[in-house]
């Protein structure tokens, strides 16, 4: 009788065991899950925290002056020139990336050939070096297009970097909006384009703006490609195919010359807080999207 008891309750041990060291697995999992987010969000704090503390003390009225002399080293110029550059690119690569992600989700058959190939061209285009880019600007649109050194090349440059992103994640999102939402507005007799720019288009705009944010930032943040392009004229380009340097460039040129280290720290800290208010308005219009 004992050995029967002792029998029927090895499954159960068994089952119990595994429960056992399946909850200490999860638990591991869920303190390697903990430290990691916390280390991540210490790193981040950190070059927070360092760019704030060397940057803040140098900044002056003198760095915010309309003309840039050597002197002064305004950045204002290059604020003025990354304004023009961002608008310029998201001008001509917002829109091709959205309706090419229009095509793909909502009118091309699956399972194209086609379709296919864009995507991987699409995705091997994200992962070139912004250098890449940059030689191909300087040899294309400076040189065989004979724009010259100018904010329209560098623009130029900068759409075809981003048009993968942009497209991408245009593409996710369209693909998240349920088909119900298409259907039912079939159903009321709105027509294909109708029911993609009115339905679809704005049950997806949150995740096409974290797209652009995303975009907005690399095209912030680019010196590589700009530095081949653009120039690094100190000046405000007084048009398209005028040379200017961008915040990122300008604080490039500042640390590598040497002489003006603390000014590039400076500068390190508008340039934060320039990407840092891009991104919450940016939130704050997918939100009022979200709410509607």
């Amino acid at each position: 009788m004992k050995k029967l008891i002792q029998n029927i309750g090895k499954p159960f041990k068994k089952a119990a065991d595994a429960l056992r060291k399946f909850h200490i697995g999860s638990k591991a999992l869920k303190g390697l899950v903990i430290l990691a987010s916390t280390l991540t969000f210490a790193v981040l704090i950190f070059l927070i925290a360092y760019i704030l503390i060397k940057g803040i003390p140098h900044l002056s009225p003198e760095l915010f002056s309309l003309k840039y002399t050597t002197e002064n080293v305004s950045m204002l110029p290059a604020i003025i020139n990354t304004l023009i550059m961002t608008v310029c690119a998201l001008v001509v690569a917002v829109p091709l990336g959205i309706f090419t992600a229009i095509y793909l989700v909502e009118y091309a058959k699956k399972g194209n050939k086609i379709v296919g190939l864009i995507r991987i061209t699409a995705e091997t285009l994200s992962g070139i070096p912004s250098i890449v880019y940059g030689l191909f600007g300087m040899l294309f649109f400076v040189t065989y297009l004979k724009w010259g050194y100018s904010i329209l090349a560098g623009a130029a440059t900068l759409a075809i970097m981003v048009l993968p992103l942009i497209m991408r994640t245009a593409e996710e999102a369209l693909l998240s909006v349920p088909d119900t939402y298409r259907e039912g507005s079939f159903g009321v007799g709105a027509g294909k384009l109708r029911t993609v720019f009115r339905v679809v288009i704005p049950s997806a705009m949150p995740g096409i703006l974290s797209g652009v944010i995303l975009a907005i930032g690399r095209i912030v943040g680019e010196t590589a490609a700009l530095i081949y392009t653009a120039g690094t004229v100190a000046d405000v380009a007084s048009n398209l195919f005028s040379s200017g340097r961008t915040l990122a460039i300008h604080m490039y040129v500042l640390s590598s010359e040497g002489l003006y280290t603390n000014q590039a720290y400076a500068t390190a800290v508008v340039l934060l807080v320039f990407v840092l208010l891009i991104n919450f308005m940016s939130s704050a219009i997918a939100k009022k999207f979200t709410s509607k």
